[in-house]
Formats: C-alpha cells, sequence, structure tokens
C-alpha cells in the first residue's frame, strides 16, 4: 500500500487539502491526515471543519511515499513555523522523497531552500517566496522529487499528477474519467 500523509493547520485551503485526500483513497492510497496544530479539529480558512487522523506529535512518517502541503491562510503559516515538519520535509528532500505543496505552501518549500535548484509554481504573486531556480506559472510542475501547484483550481490536476507519480498514467486516467473530469 501507497501512503500518503497531507499536513492540516487551521486555515487551510479545504478544497486543495481535501481533494487530494479524496482522489488519492479513490486511486487505492493509504491517506493519513495529521494536524500540526496539537488538536484534531482543524478549522478550514471557509469555515470547514475537519477532524484530522492523528496528531503531528503522534504520527509515523517511515512508510509515507508522500507528504503534501496545502495552502491556505493562515495555515500555510502554520505549516511554515512548524519545526517538526520543517525538519520532516528537509529529511525527505535529503533522501530523494516525494514532496507535494499546492497554492501558497510551495513557499514553505522555498524558505527551507528546498527549491533553490528546481522549477516550481505557487498561488500567483507569492513567487519570490519561492526562491527557486525557475517560477513557472502552469497547472503544476514535478521537478525531481517535488511537485507544486498554483490554487483551488488547479487541485484536480495537482492530484492526478501525484496518482501519476505513485500509481501510473492508466491509474491517473481511470480516476479523471471517473469523476468527469477532462484534462
Amino acid at each position: 500500500m501507497k501512503k500518503v500523509v497531507v499536513f492540516l493547520a487551521d486555515g487551510f485551503e479545504e478544497v486543495e487539502g481535501l481533494t487530494v485526500v479524496d482522489l488519492l483513497r479513490r486511486a487505492g492510497a493509504v491517506v493519513e491526515t495529521v494536524s500540526v496544530m496539537g488538536k484534531l479539529q482543524i478549522d478550514g480558512a471557509h469555515g470547514i471543519q475537519v477532524e484530522a487522523d492523528e496528531l503531528f506529535e503522534k504520527a509515523f512518517f517511515d512508510d509515507a511515499e508522500l507528504l503534501v502541503l496545502p495552502g491556505g491562510m493562515p495555515g500555510t503559516l502554520h505549516l511554515k513555523e512548524h519545526r517538526g515538519l520543517a525538519d520532516l520535509l528537509c529529511e525527505f528532500n535529503e533522501n530523494g522523497r516525494k514532496i507535494a505543496a499546492i497554492c501558497a505552501a510551495p513557499t514553505v518549500l522555498g524558505a527551507l531552500g528546498l527549491l533553490k535548484e528546481k522549477a516550481a509554481c505557487c498561488y500567483p504573486g507569492m513567487e519570490e517566496q519561492l526562491n527557486c531556480k525557475e517560477a513557472k506559472f502552469c497547472l503544476f510542475v514535478t521537478d525531481g522529487n517535488i511537485t507544486t501547484s498554483r490554487g483551488v483550481g488547479t487541485a484536480i490536476p495537482f492530484a492526478l499528477e501525484l496518482i501519476r507519480q505513485l500509481f501510473g498514467n492508466e491509474k491517473a486516467s481511470e480516476i479523471a474519467e471517473s469523476i468527469v473530469y477532462k484534462e
């Protein structure tokens, strides 16, 4: 089973976080939502409350194949401030393990210096905070082990790209067709 961890913080963009959870689960991934807030009940940026599966302090990451950061404000700032998450992201990157971030969340990777030699994208107007080799303006960018995307409107293609990486093109096409999404 392929394990994916999606990190949640108060103020996260619900569509970006939950679209990834939903589509990856449809593809067959084991997806665990992990709170960085010290509580399981998370308040989304638009008033949707979500209960995380686990607290960061109790979660186990060794068997994860992919870490995902949804954007939103102030969710992205909470992710950026969490020292344990920063250390985990750096460890995953050092080992070439998969990391993905959407909307404002790629700036978390930029602040850690993880994008210095990579192309990346993010929410419009935040490109300077990427600290990357090349800022792009497409739906998503995969450069090595890191995938970034731009926002709510790119959540489905972003999730399908992650499915492609974990399960292949056929599974991504199958999921796209099942949700009536045309690429």
